[in-house]
């Protein structure tokens, strides 16, 4: 048997319980829930039904602007990361709507493949947007796992991120980098990000938000959505391309972080990636 270092995984989050419960599910499967910290964005917050013995935090909600709201939750996010490497030696950050999964061709539980690695400070797994092909795609049966009812996905380097540290380190906003250090793309790291994956449930949190975003969405439609039902689908081949020129490539506005030249390239998502039932 491989062994494992111990890994905690880090999420923040507000009246988001479908996601968070598959964020519960999946990474509780993968670490353990005991190694699961989730911080709660009010005291009025619910937890899901499935949280088990997941360290649980809430805290007071504060209304602020986007900005300054993104940058208080990665503040508190990387505040209990530092905390947390007294204890473990992995630390994993992600929203509630991204699974970082490995390769199922490798074989691998995730704790079992981050543990053999040798990066110094952090990893990134190469980000794919899963959207919603309003084309051939259904609303979402939220019983049943969102790979099984979604093959499409936007190569983006918004999703690229290094969303695991292996030392004490601060995460920029949206975990999209790690200050005063590189990132690294590993070969068979996947970053998934569901936020695209139901125009009905974007519909639904627009409602809450109000009439302007209703329209705004119904109007123009959601980007990801947009792309992965009008865009070309291409094949596996075009993910190998995208990682290398992620390596290579950086926007001249954030050299740390990936570029890909504004390239905007949909990829059917492999099939075996059904394999991490989420």
């Amino acid at each position: 048997m491989t062994k494992t270092k111990s890994i905690a995984a880090i999420t923040m989050a507000r009246n988001d319980e479908f996601f968070l419960s598959r964020w519960i599910e999946y990474y509780g499967r993968e670490l353990g829930k005991e190694n699961l910290y989730i911080i709660l964005d009010g005291t009025d917050q619910h937890t899901p039904k499935n949280t088990g013995n997941a360290n649980v935090i809430k805290l007071p909600h504060v209304n602020m602007s986007r900005a300054a709201g993104d940058k208080y939750r990665i503040g508190k996010i990387s505040e209990l990361a530092q905390r947390l490497f007294k204890k473990y030696k992995i630390v994993i950050g992600c929203d509630s709507d991204e699974f970082l999964i490995v390769d199922p061709n490798i074989k691998k539980t995730l704790a079992e493949y981050l543990s053999n690695l040798n990066y110094k400070t952090t990893v990134s797994g190469l980000g794919l947007d899963i959207g919603q092909n309003m084309n051939y795609e259904k609303a979402l049966d939220k019983n049943k796992p969102m790979l099984s009812q979604r093959g499409y996905a936007l190569l983006s380097t918004r999703y690229t991120k290094p969303v695991v540290l292996f030392k004490p380190a601060t995460w920029g906003s949206g975990f999209h980098h790690v200050k005063r250090h590189n990132f690294h793309i590993d070969e068979n790291l996947y970053l998934l990000h569901f936020g695209a994956v139901d125009m009905e449930m974007l519909l639904h949190k627009a409602e809450l938000r109000g009439a302007d975003w209703v329209n705004h969405l119904r109007r123009r439609g959601n980007g990801t959505i947009n792309l992965v039902t009008n865009k070309p689908a291409h094949t596996e081949r075009y993910i190998k391309i995208a990682r290398i020129m992620q390596r290579i490539f950086r926007p001249i506005y954030a050299i740390g972080k990936p570029g890909m030249m504004g390239i905007k390239w949909v990829v059917k998502v492999p099939s075996r990636f059904k394999k991490s039932m989420i």
